[in-house]
């Protein structure tokens, strides 16, 4: 297996926007090898007779007891601010995002 370099571990914190120091970027970098390893053995186990999911909810199909589904209901957490201090860029009270339609 491919070990995962501290220059990919930089840029994933890069995309996730989060600033890391050396010792962070060392434990992030051994810690992601042991996920990556625990996928590897995932690879070798027998799935032929399982059938693929695209959801989770797929599986209750033959399960007499629904999922629960709770409705969205917007609420005031009263964290607003805080949230809006971590946006990259904003307007108001709104993150301001790059157009992706043309």
């Amino acid at each position: 297996m491919q070990k995962i370099t501290k220059k990919e571990v930089q840029h994933i914190a890069y995309l996730a926007r989060l600033a890391i120091s050396e010792e962070e970027l060392e434990l992030y970098s051994k810690q992601l090898e042991v996920i990556l390893e625990y996928m590897d053995k995932l690879s070798d186990v027998d799935t032929s007779g399982v059938e693929p999911v695209s959801s989770i909810i797929m599986l209750y199909k033959n399960v007499k007891v629904e999922p629960y589904y709770r409705e969205d209901i917007p609420q005031d957490n009263g964290c607003q601010k805080e949230i809006l201090d971590n946006a990259p860029q904003r307007v108001n009270n709104y993150f301001k995002v790059e157009k992706v339609i043309e």
